[in-house]
């Protein structure tokens, strides 16, 4: 049982940080892209429309959302509150079970 824990926080620690080298991939990318954008939206027409602004706040929205998961800021989509819930309906179905096993 020991042994099934420390195997199963292992697992999910390799799991969290997959999800936080995801991020940071992802941040490395909306980096030089926004940047990108940015020049050649300032190139382009300097005192024009600055159209990168709704490129940089759709990725960045999808961003910060990514960095709430890998980071565990959310608790949707935490595991601990998975696994929690996980937990509350095994024991409601077994508290079902005993019930009808003694009617």
């Amino acid at each position: 049982m020991e042994n099934f824990k420390e195997q199963d926080k292992y697992m999910r620690a390799k799991e969290r940080v997959a999800e936080m080298k995801k991020f940071y991939g992802n941040l490395t990318s909306y980096i030089l892209v926004i940047g990108f954008l940015t020049f050649i939206n300032w190139y382009t027409n300097r005192l024009a429309y600055p159209w990168v602004l709704w490129a940089a706040g759709g990725w960045g929205l999808g961003l910060l959302f990514h960095a709430a998961k890998a980071f565990g800021w959310n608790p949707m989509f935490n595991k601990e509150w998975e696994e929690r819930k996980i937990r509350e309906i095994m024991e409601k179905e077994q508290n079902e079970m005993k019930r009808q096993r003694w009617e």
